[in-house]
Parts: C-alpha cells; structure tokens; sequence
C-alpha cells in the first residue's frame, strides 16, 4: 500500500510550503483544507528557513574559497621557511656561518635536517622560532641569512597566519550556520507533518482513492512500496504515515 513520504530535502521542504501558500491564494479560507492558523505559521516560517538555507549554502561556498586560499598561502610560508634553512645549512657547509647559528631556531647545532613543517601547527611554531631566532641573531650584530632575508620571510608567515586565522573563522560560522539551519529543519519537519494532517483529515470522508488526489493538489506526496502499483481497492489506511520516512 503507498504511503506518505515528507520531504527530505531542502528543496522539497520549500516546495511543499509554497505549495500550501498556493492553495491559500487560489481557494477561500473557508473551503482550504488547513487551518488559517496553520497559514500564518507558514507565512512567518517560510522567509527565515529560505534566508538560512542561502545563507548556509553561501557560507559553505566561502568556505570552500578560504580553504583554497588557506592552502596556498601555507604552501608559500613554509617555502620560504624551507628555503630559508636550506640557505643557512649551506653557509654552515661553506663556512660562512658557525654551526652554532642552528640553536638561535631552535635547531641542534650539529642537525642539518630541515625540521617537519607539514601541519599547520608545525608551520606557525617552526615559523615563530626561525623569525624570533634570526630577528635575535641580527640585533647581536651576527651576519644575517639572504636570499631569502627574514624580512621577505616573515612577509609570506605573516600572511599565513592572517588567513589561517581568517579561515578558522569561517569555519566556525559554517558550523554555526549548519546547525542553525538543522535546527530549522527539524522545525520545517514538524510544521509539514502537522499541515498535511490536517490536510488528510479534512478529506477523511472522501473515498480512498479520491483523498489521495485531493491531498496531492495540496502537495502531498504518496510513495507505493517495492513491486506495488496503484490499485483501485486502495487499503483504508492510506494515509499512515511510513514511520520510517518521518
């Protein structure tokens, strides 16, 4: 026996509110299958779930953006970083600098390896260290490393953290927004289950097949199960709800 499916959807829980805003506008209150009261809660409802579904589909693609963004000046930052130290190992190896300037990064002094930067918290640690240790060294009158200087740099490691910070942000106002709109979901849910209730009831005296048509006009979907197809003999309670799809 075919039975009702609510809507599962953003789009199908929009379609089925201005569906029953359609029907208010196309037949006279006192003939309308829902109650007036039912009506204004859809009216007051239906501008703020539409308003958060935009904003949460507009904040997901900012997301995306920023997260790009995020990657890149990240990627560049720890380029520099890298290049930094690959410079200063070989003016160690050339003997340009002692192997002692290693500990102003942090870094032991007879080590030459470049120290993992992979992860973002690895990158902004490492980064602080190299930036303060080389700041450090030029301000007790060592020789600075060039090419790239620490300026140039802390320019790139900067920039990183502005947007890493700027993308921790965003991400918090997704998840805000996600929640928010969950929270409206299962709002919309419950206002669509009470309406099509009502909307069945008032046709409760019709016969089986003739209740059906007439909620569908107001939106309401019918699904026939696996291997089933419309019968004429439709069973009398056709319009239980699947306990399964609410």
């Amino acid at each position: 026996m075919p039975y009702r499916r609510l809507p599962n959807t953003d789009s199908a829980r929009l379609r089925a509110f201005k569906r029953a805003v359609e029907m208010s506008k196309e037949i006279p209150p006192f003939r309308l299958a829902f109650s007036m009261k039912t009506l204004v809660k859809i009216h007051a409802f239906l501008p703020m779930f539409e308003n958060a579904i935009s904003h949460q589909r507009q904040t997901l693609v900012n997301q995306t953006e920023k997260a790009k963004t995020n990657q890149e000046t990240a990627r560049k930052a720890r380029l520099y970083l890298t290049h930094f130290l690959k410079v200063m190992n070989m003016a160690i190896t050339r003997g340009e600098l002692q192997p002692e300037t290693r500990s102003f990064y942090g870094m032991a002094t007879d080590d030459s390896s470049i120290p993992s930067l992979t992860t973002e918290n690895e990158l902004v640690a490492w980064g602080k260290r190299i930036i303060d240790g080389e700041e450090y060294r030029i301000r007790k009158g060592s020789t600075p490393v060039t090419n790239p200087t620490i300026a140039v740099v802390k320019v790139r490691y900067e920039k990183f953290l502005e947007t890493r910070n700027h993308y921790k942000t965003i991400n918090r106002r997704a998840s805000e927004c996600v929640n928010r709109t969950s929270d409206m979901r299962r709002e919309a849910d419950e206002l669509i289950a009470s309406l099509w209730n009502e909307i069945e009831a008032s046709f409760s005296s019709l016969p089986e097949e003739e209740k059906r048509a007439a909620a569908e006009k107001y939106g309401l979907t019918y699904v026939f199960r696996r291997n089933e197809t419309a019968r004429k003999d439709l069973s009398p309670t056709l319009f239980s709800v699947d306990q399964e799809n609410q």
